[in-house]
């Protein structure tokens, strides 16, 4: 029976990686199979719940990997053989060899996800695994950049998130969907309650994005639509391919003349019949070092292309070669009329073996293995080249070759340092027999338009060259096989802002240092548990215990409870002041220094001489030996429990919500008890042997009121110095940031031309804005979230479960949606 059930789990995880790598083969075609993406992993992820073992795990994300490269690579063995000549099977077998590499993230994912799940549960399982999905691939970047997240860029709204997090942070998401609907799927026999949260998740990330999209567009539309000059540049694909067979046969001279024919007329009909001021020829279309000659011949080509250049009287960039002490470059040489060469780039990604072998790994051995292992070197980084028309106007762009355009440092980089526009350069010719190739590539490059919203000319040898727009829609394109001009206006600005170019390739870092921070945690507790003993962990209970018997209180005569109500009073008609100054006179915005000043002295310092006096009247209730003890810093009373005849909530929750206590001689208590959870308060007296009972039924009423709000409170989330203090200074730097930018050139453009007095009173004044703006958000959620649970209190049930999801949402809209609604704003201009 063991070895039948054995039997079943692995026809089981087969099946589920069958199933997810069919999805996988189809979502990899695009188009409107983009929706496949948010179900894709499903099977695969049931089967994997299934794994008992670690090595159960490993071999089906094994399988997992391998089912990958076939679904969505098997057109990579093809091409391989067709360069390299090892044969088709050789080439697919070598392919899914080395499939754990090429695609490791699926590894890190399921081991992950595994060893969290047995330890945290599904739920952070899902979220680190995720992590470690995207953190993978960031620090292990692939082969051919790709991830999960490309395949949304058939969907206009979704792939607008890449903005934010790349196409890392669309990968990110939509593994979530999948965990959730998962999920979803494996408890759907144990009642709607029990999935109702991930299926809430999986409707819910879909929508966000699309609703962010959606405003991202809006933003964009009015700064893409903006008055601005423009250039007009042509891309020439000639179609001429396999150059090595080419020059066997017919020599190199015959082959490089037949190009620059080709190219000189194409790129003739561009500026007679498109009225071109710019023209590109894709990668390495001059298959020599330029400026650079080896021969008498070389030399007079050189000139040949000057010359055109000069006489057509356009800027004219092209691939080629270049070369230094150093070895040799793949490069891109960039013309202009009446100057000639004005720079040269070069490849900064060049393909491994194929075009780049290491120095570690390179030898004669190698070269006899590998005879057709390239021998060109890596260039230094990012550069902003200039396209300038006959009549002066410039165009920065920032160029890629091939491979550059995979990762998003180069275009990033290109952004900060000035680009209006990506040209990309590639020799896609290896893609003629396999089109699914072509495709995965433009969609790729159409992710660095997106995360730097600069437009993209990308020009190739025989397809698909294409204009992007820097939403990531493919404006035009040609054909694979097509010799075909493809000619467009370009706009003469600069982009709008994005948090990618502003802070990088961020997203699989934060995802790395989220699962380091995982890990440490989880081995700290570990190690904490492994050094207690028996005797240690029963006096933690026992103190655990004592601990849940305590009830932090604050302790108030009736003149300091009235003096302190008085001051939160100030406070909350203090803010109510400033919102209807901002609603009748102002504006919804905080803009002024009698603003903050107003909310200083008739909100911020009445609160804080509350919590002052709360401070300093706290104290800690417990029951002992019969008796509620009161235990302040420098006084302790005691109270015998058959003496607390009944309890009184207060009518009035001020300064908070509180109790009298009344005596059986017929007095009350000298002091007022401010309590959070009225009710488990209640419950200790009457349970230690107490005959008190509520006073009345609107006491008894305001107890559930009180107690509804006291197990609605995340204590660390609701913390005033996290909430008021903290969390605004954090959205209060980029927009400081910015302000300096803007205003004086530098973050530390004020500090540099006025001092620190200076630099610090203008952030403090921003972080003094913030902290009024966020309080009166939270003031107006608060009272959404007490008329919800007013309008139900007739119902405690009910009052009680809307009174949690209130406040959760409340969480949600004050965490969440400021930094969207702040970035947005920040994104727009």
């Amino acid at each position: 029976m063991r070895a039948f059930a054995a039997f079943r789990l692995s026809w089981r995880t087969l099946a589920g990686v069958a199933a997810s790598a069919a999805l996988l083969a189809l979502y990899a075609r695009g188009g409107y199979a983009w929706v496949l993406g948010f179900v894709l992993l499903v099977p695969w992820l049931l089967a994997l719940n299934s794994a008992r073992t670690f090595t159960g795990v490993l071999l089906s994300g094994w399988a997992m990997s391998v089912a990958y490269v076939v679904a969505v690579f098997l057109w990579f063995g093809a091409a391989l053989h067709a360069y390299t000549g090892l044969g088709t099977i050789p080439s697919v077998a070598i392919l899914c060899g080395f499939a754990p590499l090429l695609q490791p993230q699926v590894l890190a994912f399921a081991v992950v996800r595994y060893l969290v799940r047995c330890r945290h549960g599904a739920g952070l399982a899902a979220l680190a695994a995720a992590c470690a999905w995207v953190a993978c691939e960031w620090l292990w970047p692939k082969l051919l950049g790709d991830t999960l997240g490309h395949g949304l860029q058939p969907a206009l709204w979704l792939r607008q998130v890449a903005d934010l997090g790349g196409a890392a942070a669309l990968s990110f998401l939509l593994i979530l969907v999948n965990e959730a609907l998962a999920h979803t799927v494996a408890q759907r026999r144990a009642g709607l309650r029990a999935v109702r949260w991930p299926l809430a998740a999986a409707v819910a990330v879909p929508a966000l994005m699309a609703g962010y999209g959606v405003q991202r567009l809006a933003t964009l539309e009015s700064a893409l639509n903006a008055p601005a000059g423009w250039m007009r540049v042509a891309m020439v694909q000639a179609s001429i391919v396999d150059y090595e067979r080419q020059r066997r046969e017919r020599g190199t001279y015959a082959v490089v003349r037949e190009v620059l024919d080709t190219h000189f007329a194409l790129s003739r009909a561009a500026i007679e019949h498109h009225h071109a001021d710019a023209v590109l020829w894709s990668e390495t279309v001059y298959p020599t070092t330029f400026a650079q000659p080896r021969s008498d011949d070389g030399a007079a080509l050189d000139r040949e292309i000057l010359d055109f250049a000069a006489s057509a009287n356009v800027a004219l960039a092209f691939g080629t070669y270049d070369r230094d002490a150093a070895g040799e470059y793949n490069a891109a040489v960039f013309l202009a009329p009446g100057s000639g060469a004005i720079g040269t780039y070069r490849k900064t990604y060049p393909f491994p073996l194929t075009e780049h072998v290491p120095a570690w790994l390179d030898g004669p051995l190698l070269r006899r293995w590998l005879p057709w292992a390239g021998g060109w070197q890596p260039g230094s980084g990012a550069r902003v080249m200039l396209l300038r028309a006959a009549d002066g106007r410039e165009l920065n762009v920032v160029p890629l070759i091939c491979r550059d355009d995979v990762r998003p440092d180069l275009a990033l980089a290109g952004a900060r340092l000035g680009a209006q526009a990506i040209v990309g350069f590639s020799n896609d010719a290896w893609f003629t027999d396999h089109p699914v190739g072509a495709q995965l590539h433009l969609a790729v490059a159409a992710f660095r338009s997106v995360e730097t919203r600069l437009p993209q000319l990308r020009v190739t040898t025989n397809g698909l060259s294409a204009f992007v727009d820097p939403t990531g829609a493919v404006l035009a394109r040609t054909a694979i096989g097509d010799r075909a001009v493809l000619a467009g206006e370009v706009p003469l600005r600069d982009p709008p802002p994005t948090l990618m170019v502003l802070w990088g390739d961020w997203f699989g870092g934060a995802a790395l240092v989220f699962l380091l921070l995982l890990a440490i945690t989880t081995v700290l507790r570990a190690w904490r548990t492994a050094r207690m003993d028996a005797d240690a962990r029963a006096a933690q209970a026992a103190a655990t215990a004592t601990r849940a018997a305590m009830f932090p209180v604050v302790l108030l005569t009736p003149g300091w409870r009235a003096v302190t109500a008085l001051l939160r009073v100030c406070a909350g008609a203090g803010l109510l002041w400033l919102a209807l100054r901002m609603l009748l006179r102002d504006g919804l915005q905080v803009n002024s220094l009698v603003q903050l000043q107003i909310f200083l002295g008739a909100t911020l310092l009445p609160a804080m001489a509350a919590w002052v006096i709360q401070r300093a009247h706290a104290a800690r209730a417990r029951i002992e030996a019969g008796r509620l003890v009161l235990q302040q810093r420098h006084q302790r009373i005691e109270l015998r429990l058959d003496r607390i005849a009944a309890i009184q909530v207060w009518r009035i929750a001020l300064p908070s919500t509180g109790v009298d206590l009344q005596l059986a001689s017929g007095a009350r208590f000298a002091y007022g008890i401010a309590v959070a959870d009225v009710q488990a308060f209640w419950r200790s007296l009457a349970g230690a042997g107490s005959p008190l009972a509520p006073a009345n039924t609107d006491s008894t009423r305001r107890a559930e009121y009180a107690t509804a709000r006291a197990l609605a409170a995340w204590p660390r989330l609701d913390h005033p110095l996290l909430k008021f203090v903290l969390f605004p200074l954090l959205l209060a730097l980029p927009a400081f940031r910015l302000h300096q930018y803007i205003a004086f050139g530098g973050t530390f453009g004020e500090y540099y031309t006025f001092g620190l007095a200076a630099w610090l009173s203008g952030l403090l004044v921003w972080w003094g804005a913030w902290c009024l703006g966020l309080m009166l958000f939270a003031a107006v959620l608060r009272v959404v979230v007490e008329a919800t649970h007013l309008a139900l209190l007739p119902w405690p049930a009910r009052a009680r479960a809307a009174r949690r999801t209130a406040a959760m949402l409340s969480r949600v809209a004050y965490y969440g949606g400021v930094p969207v609604w702040l970035a947005i704003r920040l994104f727009a201009g």
